[in-house]
């Protein structure tokens, strides 16, 4: 296991940073205490029952996987808490952006997995350093419960060729997996405790197993970026300023959602959708891009 950081004043120290930039990823990080994790799981399943069978445009299944930060305010508030943006600062600098949140769900007792893989094969922005993920744990993140794994340092190597499997057991738009064996060996079991948080390079290899405990994996993902990196395959992406200046303009800067799925969050939403699914799913079979686009 892992051992826990300890932050300084909230932020990552030197070495800290550096062990990130050398292993690619970092973590546990703890982020809310035992109360507010309870509280933040309540009110998002709260949030699922509420909406399930409300008449939305698309599944809420959609919703909680891509972009939940466009029409779910518990979404952005979380992404936006100060304390998650000053560990992040440590590594992508005062100058930051959410590009994309998601509510990813393990159900207990299922198959669903996660394939080992490269976060930046399909977002369109090439092989980027500014950009990583954050994974707050919600409830435990184990072995049992499908953690994800990690290739240390594997984040040092250029995007690699995938392959799309489209499994059905797969969470990944297109089952995308990486098409080097990773040895067990070689994997690092990032094991969160509710309330955790790990940091991931976008190039890092990682993947997750099936989850085969009694309880719901439940964890938000947030993407943040910087200004200067920008989108090379769709014609335009958005993305909402969590700190500091947006002095660049190669992202559509835009507001956060007032209430759970106003019309006008619902519309910008699948605006958004549209024109990052060009970047997502390019190169996709033609009949299977309807997860997407």
């Amino acid at each position: 296991m892992l051992d826990t950081q300890t932050l300084s004043h909230g932020r990552l120290d030197r070495d800290q940073i550096d062990r990130y930039w050398q292993n690619g990823f970092l973590c546990p990080i703890p982020i809310l205490d035992p109360e507010e994790v309870r509280a933040e799981r309540a009110a998002f399943e709260a949030m699922e029952a509420a909406w399930l069978d409300n008449g939305l445009p698309l599944p809420l299944n959609t919703y909680k996987r891509i972009n939940a930060h466009c029409v779910i305010p518990q979404a952005h508030r979380i992404a936006a808490d100060p304390r998650v943006l000053d560990v992040v600062e440590g590594i992508l600098g005062p100058d930051i952006l959410i590009w994309s949140v998601e509510y990813f769900v393990k159900e207990p007792g299922t198959q669903a997995i996660v394939s080992m893989h490269q976060d930046l094969t399909y977002w369109g922005f090439g092989a980027v350093d500014h950009l990583l993920t954050a994974w707050i744990a919600l409830s435990p993140a184990t072995p049992a419960s499908g953690c994800m794994e990690f290739v240390a340092a594997s984040h040092k190597n250029p995007i690699l060729p995938h392959v799309d499997t489209y499994d059905d057991n797969n969470l990944l738009s297109r089952g995308q997996e990486i098409e080097v064996d990773v040895a067990p060996e070689d994997r690092v079991a990032a094991i969160l405790q509710p309330g955790q948080m790990s940091l991931h390079h976008g190039l890092m290899i990682h993947g997750s197993g099936p989850n085969v405990s009694d309880d719901r994996r439940i964890a938000v993902a947030i993407r943040y970026c910087t200004p200067q990196i920008a989108q090379q395959v769709a014609t335009r992406d958005y993305a909402i300023l969590a700190r500091g200046a947006d002095r660049t303009g190669n992202f559509i800067n835009f507001t956060p959602p007032r209430a759970p799925f106003t019309q006008e969050s619902l519309a910008l939403y699948d605006e958004i959708r549209t024109a990052q699914a060009a970047a997502l799913m390019d190169g996709a079979e033609a009949d299977r891009k309807g997860f997407y686009g």
